[in-house]
């Protein structure tokens, strides 16, 4: 009967499966695939650059069939949306034989970060042997992530242990007259006590009740040696315990360390990028405005 109900909806059709790959994740149901494994595999997909689930194929890419259970390709749809936050929305078709049906099941990229509604949070990487796994995100790879997808201003983030000490009374100086000369400057600003500057635009930020200055704002009014302490401290980037636990593992330290440099140098790029913005509003003079915009100090100040 499921042959002859399907029949109509979704031709079956001889399918070439290849190999796994960073995108393309098999799942065998031999023994009735649990709901939660298919979702991991869903999540890691959605927060890396999408891809397709195959349920019903070997790890060798030999086709063994669905499971009746997952026979419905809507329902298996709507349990993927109703069991992920935020939900996501996967398209399950039946591909295969007639024989051998496998449910094939297409991932979007995730615009944000995925989790199943348990709280798990997954990506894809690629193992030293070339197979990819699916492996859990830490907090710092959170923040990574949404920055790369345009969701989260790393520049606007606290350095972890600075201070408003650490910015230079000549370069706020400097700024004060820049915005007193450029007709572009919201005048208004001058009248703003120092703190009530730094905060309008963005180059502090409260945290528990305490002012702790931006990497924009470090970059932008910090004393000379501060960029050379971000460049060498990774703190906020690659936590040392998460480091230290793996160490004890050096089977997965490679690959551990290869995300680790990836991250170093996201943050040097962006330092590079706000010495960039620095040089051309200190030397050319800028527009400046409050923080009504939401993105960094960059784009709040540019050269008129």
């Amino acid at each position: 009967m499921y042959q002859e109900e399907c029949v109509g909806l979704y031709p079956f059709m001889a399918h070439e499966y290849g190999k796994e790959t960073s995108s393309l994740e098999f799942k065998s149901d031999l023994k009735r695939l649990p709901d939660d494994d298919l979702l991991d595999a869903v999540v890691a997909l959605a927060n890396s650059d999408g891809g397709t689930v195959y349920l019903g194929v070997e790890d060798d890419g030999t086709p063994t069939g669905i499971d009746k259970v997952h026979q419905d390709a809507v329902g298996l749809s709507a349990m993927i949306a109703n069991r992920t936050v935020p939900p996501v929305s996967a398209r399950a078709q039946i591909v295969g034989t007639e024989k051998t049906p496998v449910m094939q099941i297409d991932v979007p990229k995730s615009r944000s970060v995925v989790s199943t509604k348990s709280g798990k949070v997954l990506r894809r990487r690629m193992k030293v042997d070339g197979t990819p796994e699916s492996v859990p995100m830490y907090p710092y790879e959170i923040a990574t992530r949404l920055s790369d997808l345009g969701r989260l201003d790393f520049s606007a983030q606290p350095v972890p242990d600075a201070t408003r000490d650490d910015f230079d009374p000549l370069e706020r100086d400097r700024l004060r007259r820049i915005i007193g000369t450029y007709q572009s400057s919201d005048r208004n600003l001058l009248e703003l006590t120092d703190e009530e500057l730094e905060k309008s635009l963005q180059l502090t930020v409260t945290v528990d009740g305490k002012t702790m200055p931006t990497l924009t704002g470090l970059l932008l009014l910090g004393k000379g040696g501060v960029s050379e302490t971000l460049r060498s401290d990774s703190s906020g980037v690659f936590p040392s315990h998460v480091w230290y636990g793996y160490q004890s593992q050096p089977r997965l330290c490679r690959t551990v360390a290869e995300d680790h440099r990836a991250n170093q140098r996201h943050v040097l790029s962006l330092e590079s990028k706000r010495r960039a913005i620095r040089r051309s509003v200190l030397n050319d003079g800028a527009g400046i405005r409050p923080s009504g915009v939401p993105r960094g100090a960059g784009e709040r100040l540019r050269p008129s």
